[in-house]
């Protein structure tokens, strides 16, 4: 050691020993903090990647239960469906195209045969109509439903500026994303809370997480599925009903536009397989104040992960803007070369 680093050494040894005190209170201070981002750590990796989640007979499966899916015609709604058959739920189909909620449940015939019953209930969430919302209750009076799955959801055709957003889109947004998954919750919940059983899941993205400039409406929508998860999850954890908010990133779907999977984007298959897995887990949100939010998915659990030990969100709000840009021009010059075609 040369002698002027020594003489650094023992500069810093001395002021060290003239504070005593407020040295040990910095040592403290960071092996507290390294030790609670250690065992975050170790949970969020235990959770992702190896600790399965809670059995779904806990909630009725094979024992003549139902499961409620909402948009369940395509896409992840669509697989929840399929894959709640496979695991032992009768199935409620619940969107507005009565032709592809008719593939989906000879889909579900075809994979489950005569062991399991589907049903198909029509309803057109944005027109948030009392007479659909009654006849859904008459349906579901009948029913011991064991899952729901709050799926339905709207988003923009493209990324757009608040300002120039259609006003028309806009209330649909907020109609289906937060008004149909508060009504079909209201319908089912107090069943639920009478058996003293069940899961409901409502599908949220990282929208809500992360403000997402050019789909502010759509943000907020998100934003609320996550509050109002972590609210319910609360009110009736003593009835042994678990809530979850599904935090999620990009899934290959007609609503992302994305129709190859990659490392980050899982197809519904996967993605609804990680979802059923690791119900009650936190998995990627472990390191988050989101008490009733899982992101069940590996990749979008490690894109949480990384967000918030980062911890800037100012810079995946200009990220995300700078990406919606980007997206908006694309579908710009999109449409343009279309029209010239014509």
């Amino acid at each position: 050691m040369s002698s002027g680093l020594q003489k650094l050494v023992q500069s810093k040894l001395s002021e060290v020993n003239e504070w005593p005190l407020l040295s040990a209170f910095l040592l403290l201070t960071g092996a507290l903090t390294f030790t609670k981002y250690a065992l975050k750590t170790i949970a969020f990796l235990s959770q992702t990647f190896i600790l399965p989640g809670h059995n779904l007979k806990k909630f009725g499966a094979k024992k003549g239960a139902w499961a409620v899916v909402t948009g369940a015609s395509d896409g992840i709604g669509r697989e929840f469906s399929i894959q709640l058959a496979q695991a032992g739920y009768n199935i409620l189909l619940v969107a507005r195209n009565n032709r592809m909620l008719g593939d989906v449940a000879a889909a579900i015939s075809e994979k489950c045969g005569s062991s399991v019953e589907t049903r198909i209930e029509l309803v057109d969430f944005s027109k948030n109509d009392e007479a659909s919302y009654a006849n859904l209750k008459t349906v579901l009076a009948g029913m011991d439903v064991g899952v729901l799955v709050n799926c339905v959801g709207r988003s923009y055709d493209m990324p757009t500026y608040f300002a120039e957003a259609d006003e028309k889109l806009m209330d649909d947004i907020i109609t289906i994303n937060v008004a149909g998954t508060v009504r079909v919750t209201r319908a089912i919940l107090p069943g639920m809370v009478a058996r003293k059983r069940g899961l409901i899941l409502n599908l949220g993205s990282f929208a809500g997480s992360v403000p997402s400039p050019m789909l502010a409406t759509y943000s907020g929508t998100k934003a609320f599925v996550s509050t109002f998860s972590d609210a319910l999850a609360e009110e009736v954890k003593g009835h042994s009903i678990v809530v979850e908010h599904l935090n999620t990133y990009f899934v290959v779907s007609k609503m992302s536009n994305i129709k190859r999977p990659s490392l980050f984007v899982p197809t519904p298959k996967a993605y609804v397989r990680s979802a059923l897995s690791k119900i009650g887990s936190p998995c990627g949100a472990a390191f988050t104040n989101r008490p009733a939010t899982s992101t069940p998915y590996w990749g979008h659990a490690l894109l949480d992960w990384a967000i918030h030990v980062v911890g800037w969100k100012q810079l995946f709000i200009s990220h995300t803007h700078g990406l919606h840009t980007d997206i908006r021009r694309r579908a710009l010059r999109k449409i343009a070369r279309e029209a010239k075609k014509e």
